[in-house]
């Protein structure tokens, strides 16, 4: 074996302690300036009369190392020499290699903070754990809901909502994003970014959840085929605060987190014994997606209950101040609600009243469903007139009609949720649907994940395309005039949702050539994954949904109010209460009605009116008025339809 050199050694020894840090690097550098300091100072001890000990020679020398104001003092030419080459050692060790360290320390140390590697001091704060599509619109949300917002705040006797977004790297760009989206701006100071994934236990400690009023676990995007999928991480970081919460003896947080794949909600619950909402994302989007193709326009109505900006809202208001009223006397004290029912404690959920008689009691238990524009309408206006009471009997079940007919969709495109959207179609046994997918996924793997999913369906004839709706001649060969409903996706297999977007959007314009051509036009729906692509196609003719928006709009909303998910879910399922479109003659209205007396004649057939579905838009492109005020004739034309819920 060759013996180690000792020039190695000593380099091996300086180089472990120069990776300790700045300190030990401080250390090194003041070990150099003490041996340069005597060896000059042993230098110019021989001198005549110069220094009276050593001490004070090396006392010198430490002077010209670090003081280069000194070296004109100096008499002799040794002296000088010595002195001159001190100075310039001083220039190089004491100033170079000091400022080097402290500034590279100073960085590193504004790097970290600029990271978001500190642990927030919070408490009653909401945190968001990711950032991704739907981070943004879950972040207008959140800061958009004033009345929501401030009775959440009451609750927990806090005075301002803080925000905590757990990010993967945080950057100045994200920053960047949060003050120029149009529903945040200035009040970004009020979201601080922390970095981390919400696996890591000590990335949840940083932004302390255990501390936390709300957290919010929103999906995440994968690769496809990645053995880690989003649900995964949402099972590990609850049981991840659920062992932080057992280690510190402290009580769990509400949570509201969504999966991707509904069937993983009893492993959810199993994770986290503590409070918490489950929003099944996908499920959520494909309940949308085929309630729009039975009912065609109801995108419309989704787009403005459930995304934020102007419009009407789903609202819940507690009991307590209406206990002993009649839903007839709670409505005409709120002329600008639409009361649509009432939630009744069952064990320990909720029991969901939709269409209820008008004259069912209230008790303080119970909270009053109400559709209106802001949550201060929600509350009783004692100075404005009554109006009068809407006497609404018993709703009545629709009779069931089967559908014999094959309705032929064609889906564009094929991401996670197209499993759910099938088993979506197939619990509607009373219809019939002739399914082709086209996309240039493998046939075989997606009939392969279809049958994980959704089993056998014998009321869903799945048809399986391999080919590429982008190519015109591929596209044509399909021939798309043929189907009753068109549904163009956005692909979650691309790096980013603008890729996605862009590639759905050049579809959907080629599609349009190809259908203007045919005398038939089938329905068209689109979903776009990025918020910001929401105004790019208006004014053209197909439906559009935006998935984050509307998943974003139910996170936020539920972790403000977490009994909404049991409305939404009672709104958007099949069976019970639905919203449909219904032509005008279905009903005894004079030639000339306000919506007052619409709601009055539509509560007689046991179902409620919440507005009109024009043939053509308004002078701002819309086809929908929900909730018009009371006194506002409708002017009903040829086509125009009238929206109500109603039993199914």
């Amino acid at each position: 074996m060759l013996p180690f050199r000792f020039v190695d050694r000593v380099k091996f020894i300086v180089e472990r302690q120069l990776v300790k840090g700045a300190s030990f690097q401080l250390l090194v550098v003041g070990v150099f300036i003490g041996l340069i300091s005597l060896v000059g100072g042993l230098l110019v001890v021989p001198l005549d009369g110069a220094f009276d000990d050593v001490g004070d020679a090396i006392w010198w020398a430490f002077l010209r190392l670090t003081d280069p104001g000194y070296l004109g003092d100096d008499v002799g030419n040794w002296q000088r020499f010595v002195s001159t080459v001190l100075t310039i050692s001083g220039y190089v060790v004491f100033m170079g290699t000091l400022v080097a360290i402290l500034t590279r320390w100073l960085i590193a140390k504004m790097s970290d903070l600029e990271r978001g590697l500190t642990p927030v001091t919070l408490r009653n704060h909401i945190v968001v754990l990711g950032w991704g599509s739907q981070t943004l619109p879950l972040l207008t949300e959140l800061l958009g809901s004033s009345g929501r917002m401030r009775r959440f705040l009451e609750k927990h006797d806090t005075q301002r909502l803080r925000l905590v977004v757990l990010s993967e790297e945080v950057s100045t760009a994200q920053m960047l994003e949060l003050k120029n989206e149009p529903g945040i701006g200035r009040r970004a100071r009020q979201v601080i970014l922390r970095s981390g994934l919400a696996i890591q236990p000590d990335a949840l400690h940083r932004v302390a959840c255990l501390d936390a009023a709300a957290v919010i676990v929103p999906s995440t995007a994968h690769e496809s085929g990645s053995l880690v999928t989003s649900d995964v991480e949402t099972v590990k970081a609850l049981l991840s605060i659920a062992a932080q919460a057992r280690y510190f003896g402290t009580s769990l947080p509400f949570v509201v987190a969504e999966i991707q794949d509904m069937r993983k909600h009893p492993v959810i619950e199993r994770a986290y014994p503590g409070a918490v909402e489950v929003v099944a994302g996908d499920a959520t989007i494909s309940r949308l997606m085929v309630q729009n193709i039975l009912h065609p326009g109801l995108s419309d109505i989704y787009n403005e209950l459930l995304t934020a900006g102007e419009g009407n809202e789903i609202y819940l208001r507690s009991g307590d101040t209406m206990a002993g009223q009649s839903l007839a006397e709670v409505a005409t004290v709120r002329p600008d609600v639409i009361v649509l029912g009432m939630l009744r404690p069952k064990g320990t959920g909720w029991d969901v009243r939709l269409l209820m008689p008008a004259d069912t009691r209230v008790e303080s238990s119970d909270r009053i469903i109400m559709m209106a524009r802001d949550y201060r309408e929600t509350e009783a206006d004692l100075k404005a007139k009554p109006l009068p009471p809407v006497r609404r009997g018993p709703a009545r079940q629709a009779a069931v009609v089967v559908d014999t007919r094959q309705h032929r969709t064609l889906v564009l495109g094929w991401n996670r949720r197209v499993p759910s959207l099938v088993a979506e179609l197939a619990s509607y046994p009373q219809r019939r649907f002739e399914v082709d997918l086209v996309s240039v996924v493998p046939a075989s793997e997606r009939q392969r994940e279809i049958q994980q999913y959704a089993g056998d369906q014998r009321h869903v004839i799945c048809r399986h395309i391999e080919a590429d709706y982008m190519v015109e001649g591929e596209l044509r060969r399909i021939n798309p005039a043929g189907y009753d409903s068109i549904l163009l996706l956005s692909s979650d297999r691309l790096a980013s949702g603008e890729e996605a977007d862009a590639r759905a959007m050049v579809g959907y314009l080629q599609l349009e050539d190809i259908l203007g051509e045919s005398q038939h036009r089938p329905q068209l729906i689109m979903e776009l994954s990025d918020p910001d692509n929401r105004h790019l196609l208006a004014g053209h003719h197909s439906e559009m949904l935006i998935s984050p928006m509307i998943l974003s709009h139910v996170l936020a909303q539920v972790a403000l109010r977490r009994e909404l998910r049991v409305v939404l879910d009672e709104l958007f399922t099949a069976g019970g209460a639905e919203i449909q479109f219904r032509d005008p003659g279905t009903y005894p209205l004079p030639a000339s009605v306000d919506f007052q007396l619409l709601e009055k004649i539509v509560a007689e057939q046991g179902e409620i009116a919440l507005g009109v579905c024009r043939h053509q838009p308004d002078r701002r492109g819309r086809y929908v008025q929900l909730n018009p005020p009371r006194n506002t004739f409708l002017d009903l034309e040829s086509g125009d339809r009238l929206v109500v819920l109603c039993l199914t």
